[in-house]
């Protein structure tokens, strides 16, 4: 069994750890991990979505109670470090924001895909693949919104919703989504050589972005705010996942999407954690501290939210 866990979740972080002790060697510049993270960003990755959604069948994989489950556990993730990271830690109220919202956002596509398709199989990803094509809409809707509402220089409802639409439609990962929902949806046939060229790209998609997510993170260090990162990661990586356990069962989900969904929830928070305290210029410290903790805790985490399942 142990061997069974070492095996699936190895590869993933030896890749991520190869990335970071590449950039630290100097092998590779910060500059060249910019451009390996924005071919799999904007490139790579969606290909792989869109080949996803367009090919998924959207019945089965939407399931009301799958998201309930999911995004329920991760609401209450979310409201319960801000009011911690508030009171407990003083924070104002625009900053308790910016930093909880690393407990609402999992890195489902740099961490719970690739962790998820060595565990349970790359015909078996359904349930996770529905979880990528909403979770940026929903986790982005409410991380502005409740910013929005709270911080004294807040937009009005309007603007909100502008800035809401405009991250959303800039998106390449979106756009891929979308585009595959549009041939999902029309049942146009797109060529096979097209086809080809795709999948080569998507299969490059998950090791490039693994690779610069590691270089990314040497950029990133435990700061004055370990105690707000630790708490984050703790509601991340145990508290999140068990409540979505919950829920699932509570929901009478079937056992195999319940155990996709916990696996999901119990990755770390991705980049996006960083990139949203960035926009709002709100708990940078702790946002940054919190990814690199969170993802260098979640090798264990993970593994034994995999011996569990």
């Amino acid at each position: 069994m142990l061997l069974d866990i070492i095996d699936i979740v190895a590869p993933v972080f030896l890749v991520v750890g190869a990335g970071y002790l590449s950039v630290k060697s100097g092998l590779f510049t910060a500059e060249s991990i910019d451009y390996l993270m924005k071919f799999a960003i904007q490139i790579a990755i969606p290909c792989l979505l869109f080949r996803a959604t367009s090919t998924i069948d959207l019945v089965s994989a939407f399931d009301w109670r799958m998201l309930l489950a999911y995004y329920g556990a991760a609401c209450m993730s979310f409201a319960v470090a801000f009011f911690v990271v508030k009171n407990y830690f003083n924070r104002r109220s625009g900053e308790a924001v910016g930093i909880a919202f690393a407990a609402l956002f999992s890195n489902l596509v740099l961490l719970g895909l690739p962790i998820s398709e060595r565990a349970w199989g790359a015909d078996n990803l359904a349930p996770e693949f529905a979880l990528v094509s909403v979770n940026a809409p929903i986790c982005y809707l409410i991380g502005i919104s409740t910013m929005e509402l709270l911080r004294a220089d807040g937009r009005g409802a309007a603007d909100t919703l502008k800035v809401v639409l405009k991250a959303m439609f800039r998106n390449s990962m979106m756009i891929g989504i979308g585009l595959g929902f549009i041939v999902n949806l029309s049942g146009l046939t797109l060529p096979e050589s097209m086809i080809g060229a795709l999948d080569l790209l998507a299969r490059a998609s998950l090791p490039v972005a693994l690779f610069a997510l590691g270089g990314v993170l040497t950029r990133f260090a435990l700061s004055k705010s370990l105690g707000e990162a630790s708490l984050i990661s703790v509601l991340s990586l145990v508290v999140q996942p068990a409540i979505t356990l919950l829920l699932g069962q509570l929901l009478q989900l079937p056992e195999s999407v319940t155990r996709s969904i916990v696996l999901m929830s119990a990755v770390a928070p991705g980049l996006n954690a960083y990139l949203f305290a960035s926009m709002y210029n709100r708990g940078l410290d702790a946002a940054a501290s919190t990814v690199l903790l969170s993802t260098v805790l979640s090798v264990f985490s993970v593994s034994a939210w995999l011996v569990f399942l």
